[in-house]
């Protein structure tokens, strides 16, 4: 190789050296989804979008709360989603949309990047949190997924949070929600929240009510690893929101992972071919939100929103930077 050849390789290998220095400055992050559709207009309903970012600004706080001192990814994202299946703003737990027989199917995720560790709950009606159900399967039970009264029996006996009364999910702010808002635009709307925290270790979790007026106890892509949810430390932490069927078929948060780990794309790259090429408004309507082993993180849709925000903390500095959104404006909520 010519000196002038190796002089310019040299300085190329300490440019890409120092660019991967900087991306993993990151001392964590954390990102939230609250389902995808025609929210976009909300932007233009100042009160009602306020409450959306509010609500999305404390689900970043809370994660903020445990990895800011050292807490895990998953007991973040648990915390997050707990928060996210309390609130009848959105579409899993108490604001789950509700099956063709008037009951309510839910279904929830998570999965730690560490180990590939995984555990999901589907078509559950009396758990009161049903990623915390999920966490239960992966942590005390040799499974991955469960179902039904099967799921049900099982969180019991871990002595989780039941409900006698599956109306329990059901309010008059939620159904009036449901009916007007959901059915208008057609929207099937999920929760989710990707972390990498201090230790460097992704995790996904993901939570929803489901298709609205679902039958023969439908599931869709949010309990199914490889699908609605995913994470690997090798690549990314992923959890999808959209039209699941799709989802499932096209292994959406698992492919995301792929690609980044086997084509060298960026988790924006990835996220973006995914969202935009493989899928689209007519075969898999939604979006995304995924971060990345070094903390780069990307929050694609097709749709005309999702509900969406992002906090992160750099190295060494005291200031958390943080955003929230409905359509393409990035809102900061409080300090």
């Amino acid at each position: 190789m010519k000196k002038n050849g190796w002089k310019q390789w040299m300085m190329a290998a300490a440019l890409l050296a120092s660019t991967a220095a900087v991306a993993q400055e990151r001392e964590y992050v954390i990102v939230v989804h609250g389902g995808a559709g025609a929210m976009g207009s909300l932007e233009q309903k100042p009160e009602i979008a306020q409450q959306y970012y509010n609500a999305l600004d404390s689900a970043l706080m809370i994660g903020d709360k445990i990895l800011a001192a050292g807490g895990e990814g998953h007991e973040a994202v648990r915390a997050v989603i707990n928060y996210f299946e309390g609130n009848p703003l959105f579409n899993a737990g108490i604001g789950a949309t509700v099956a063709a027989d008037g009951s309510f199917e839910l279904d929830a995720a998570i999965m730690e990047g560490k180990d590939l560790s995984a555990g999901a709950v589907a078509g559950v009606e009396h758990v009161k949190h049903p990623i915390n159900a999920a966490y239960a399967v992966k942590t005390q039970s040799p499974h991955v997924m469960l179902s039904g009264a099967g799921a049900e029996e099982f969180a019991r006996e871990q002595g989780l949070e039941m409900v006698d009364d599956n109306l329990y999910f059901a309010t008059p702010k939620t159904m009036k929600w449901v009916e007007q808002f959901k059915a208008e635009s057609k929207k099937n709307g999920t929760v989710g929240c990707v972390v990498l925290d201090k230790q460097g270790n992704l995790t996904a979790g993901t939570s929803t009510g489901g298709m609205l007026r679902k039958k023969w106890g439908r599931i869709g892509d949010s309990p199914v690893i490889g699908a609605g949810t995913y994470a690997d430390n090798a690549s990314c932490a992923v959890s999808c929101t959209g039209h699941g069927e799709y989802y499932i078929r096209h292994a959406v948060a698992f492919n995301v992972c792929a690609r980044y780990k086997y084509l060298n794309e960026s988790v924006e790259q990835a996220t973006d071919y995914i969202i935009h090429q493989e899928l689209n408004t007519d075969a898999g309507n939604g979006g995304l939100i995924a971060v990345d082993r070094k903390g780069n993180f990307a929050m694609p849709y097709n749709s005309q929103g999702m509900f969406r925000g992002f906090l992160y903390k750099e190295k060494g500095s005291s200031e958390v930077k943080k955003g929230c959104a409905i359509g393409q404006k990035i809102v900061t909520v409080g300090k």
